[in-house]
């Protein structure tokens, strides 16, 4: 289904952004990435009390891969 689309202010795009309006038939990415984090570590704010008394942050990946960009040119 068409859209009709107003203005569109795009001020960054990162290397690996998609940036989407109105119809698609596929997006592809062309790079990936995995990241890894303890508990609380994305928390943002004013005066945060965390209390991680036993945690830990399991890194061990043993699928090669986790999505396949080989095709995407």
């Amino acid at each position: 289904m068409p859209a009709i689309v107003g203005v569109a202010q795009v001020i960054t795009l990162g290397s690996s952004s998609v940036f989407h309006i109105g119809d698609v038939y596929k997006i592809m990415p062309f790079s990936n990435a995995k990241t890894f984090s303890g508990a609380g570590s994305f928390n943002t704010g004013e005066s945060l009390r965390l209390h991680n008394n036993v945690s830990s942050t399991n890194t061990n990946d043993p699928d090669v891969y986790d999505q396949g960009i080989a095709l995407n040119a």
